[in-house]
């Protein structure tokens, strides 16, 4: 073989192992590109996920913001309404206290109610003797109708005696006065054991008082219906 031939397979050599290098490089390129790609595509769908999942929690902060804003609000109507409600109710029962002060004005009608609000002291107290207190501008008709009261009580309590000391000395506070704070009374009597230890308060305020707060809950119905809360 002469150098010429020896030559042309030296480049044929050459040629066979350039074309299998780039063919192999080619094959690395596209393995790589599709790598990268795959890669790419990974990392983009991870970022989307991340950001469906941000977005997702955000959604979820608002729609809680919005529940936790719409039960504020609600509340806050409710506790309008509530106090709307309470307001009117007060007012019906201060008009009540305005309409007792007259009751004693009458005193014909008043000394009959003097003398059932002792009988009715008198019949829950049970006590021998007794100890009434009143009004100043009272005490005239409390003693005009105590002996009645007494007698009343003996019958129906069917006991033979009954002492009722009234009290000169210390008076129940009168009518209250506009403008002027302090205990006040419209009417009626207090009873009590000698001891104190007992006292049966029937006063026409305790009287209403105690009307008032049984009263409430149809009071409440017939002025704001059946879901009103007592």
């Amino acid at each position: 073989m002469n150098d010429s031939e020896v030559s042309r397979q030296v480049q044929q050599m050459v040629h066979f192992i350039r074309q299998e290098a780039e063919e192999k490089a080619n094959e690395i390129a596209v393995s790589a590109e599709e790598e990268f790609n795959i890669e790419k595509l990974q990392l983009v769908e991870a970022e989307k996920k991340k950001i469906r999942q941000e977005y997702e929690r955000k959604e979820k902060q608002v729609e809680v913001r919005k529940k936790i804003e719409y039960s504020t609000q609600l509340n806050a109507s409710r506790l309008k309404v509530l106090q709307a409600q309470d307001d009117l109710v007060r007012s019906m029962k201060a008009a009540a206290e305005k309409q007792l002060i007259t009751v004693s004005h009458h005193h014909e009608s008043y000394s009959r109610l003097l003398k059932d609000l002792i009988v009715q002291g008198l019949s829950r107290l049970r006590e021998p003797s007794v100890q009434l207190r009143c009004r100043e501008r009272d005490f005239e008709l409390v003693e005009r109708v105590l002996e009645h009261a007494k007698q009343q009580y003996r019958s129906k309590a069917k006991v033979d005696a009954c002492e009722v000391v009234v009290d000169n000395q210390k008076f129940l506070p009168g009518p209250p006065e506009a403008g002027k704070p302090g205990p006040f009374c419209t009417g009626g009597v207090v009873l009590a054991s000698r001891d104190g230890r007992i006292v049966c308060e029937n006063t026409l305020d305790a009287r209403l008082e105690i009307s008032f707060k049984q009263n409430l809950p149809e009071i409440r119905k017939q002025l704001f219906g059946v879901t009103a809360q007592a």
